[in-house]
């Protein structure tokens, strides 16, 4: 009868590296049924009419696929084009101001839909899809860019590149919700550098949620160019009037809205 050998005795670097999957397991595990509780006790809520179980319902999704921008937008050096897809108005004010300000990152979908469906529309050439960036102290508070969430869902239905990083916010600047169109100007200016690895030679797309002043789509167009940027145009979600609601009452309303 052949002589059995000794099992042999796990490592200390094999029972670290099982402790450490028992620990990802029960985190994960944790995670998954923490977020069922919630889900439980505060289902989403369409940000559009309130309905239960969902972020974003299919009537809203069909309403805000009706909107149009009521006027085109004249677009300021250095953008050689700039437009929204509708008005910053009714259920698709509703769906910018959640993705921004509520923290449903899931509308980004929807959005970027819509998006892509306005791009088709134009007759730009576009080599690569850039996301106004967020200073990295708001992005820590906010969790998420999204600009940056609405570009990606564009360029995966476009087939574009999308490259974040061709963009870089240098300085945090005041809100420009709460501040006027020429204190915009001075509060953007010299606020973006570009990547000339990604964007020389290229035709750039520049995405946002919101069109206003066109303040900050001009602040980057001048980055862009200066790192090489053949063309840059600019689209966001919305275009709103010159006359905007104070930041934090924007937020004070959504949240009331949603209570």
């Amino acid at each position: 009868m052949p002589e059995l050998l000794p099992q042999k005795s796990n490592t200390n670097q094999e029972q670290k590296a099982q402790a450490k999957f028992g620990l990802f397991a029960s985190n994960s595990l944790l995670k998954q049924l923490t977020s069922m509780a919630v889900n439980l006790l505060f289902p989403p809520r369409c940000a559009g009419c309130g309905q239960i179980d969902t972020y974003w319902c299919g009537a809203c999704q069909h309403e805000i696929a009706e909107m149009r921008l009521s006027e085109p937008i004249e677009p300021k050096y250095p953008l050689q084009g700039v437009t929204a897809t509708a008005q910053h108005i009714g259920k698709i004010r509703e769906a910018v101001q959640a993705l921004k300000y509520g923290n449903v990152p899931e509308l980004a979908k929807p959005l970027g839909e819509k998006l892509s469906t306005c791009l088709k529309q134009q007759d730009w050439i576009i080599d690569m899809i850039v996301p106004v960036p967020l200073h990295t102290k708001r992005l820590a508070e906010r969790g998420y860019n999204q600009a940056q969430l609405l570009a990606e869902q564009v360029a995966s239905i476009m087939g574009i590149g999308c490259q974040a990083n061709a963009l870089d916010r240098i300085r945090e600047t005041q809100s420009q919700v709460t501040i006027s169109g020429a204190e915009r100007l001075e509060n953007i200016k010299d606020a973006f550098v570009a990547n000339s690895q990604f964007v020389n030679g290229r035709s750039i797309l520049v995405i946002d949620d919101v069109y206003t002043t066109g303040s900050t789509m001009s602040a980057c167009g001048e980055a862009l160019h200066s790192a090489g940027a053949t063309t840059v145009y600019g689209l966001t979600v919305t275009a709103a009037g010159h006359s905007i609601t104070h930041k934090k009452e924007i937020v004070d309303e959504y949240h009331h809205s949603r209570a």
